[in-house]
């Protein structure tokens, strides 16, 4: 599982937030997304990393733009991990 962190330009309130969740979750496998409007930042867990170029595709569409994204290997935190 790998975790990508994106610095989103151009979120505004929830409501974007929830835009850019929906279209990650339609065009990418993914196990969870989040994003904040705050820290201008997306969280996405998925099976295999996503690049920045394959985000800004997406995102350009709807009027956001990926400064950066990263991805890295994801070890899963809790109480009961393996």
């Amino acid at each position: 599982m790998y975790q990508t962190i994106a610095k989103v330009d151009g979120m505004m309130c929830n409501m974007c937030e929830t835009h850019i969740n929906e279209m990650i979750r339609k065009k990418f496998d993914v196990k969870k997304v989040a994003s904040s409007h705050k820290k201008n930042e997306t969280v996405i867990i998925s099976d295999k990393p996503i690049t920045k170029e394959e985000l800004e595709t997406g995102l350009s569409e709807m009027g956001y733009h990926c400064l950066e994204a990263k991805s890295e290997e994801y070890v899963k935190k809790g109480l009961f991990k393996k």
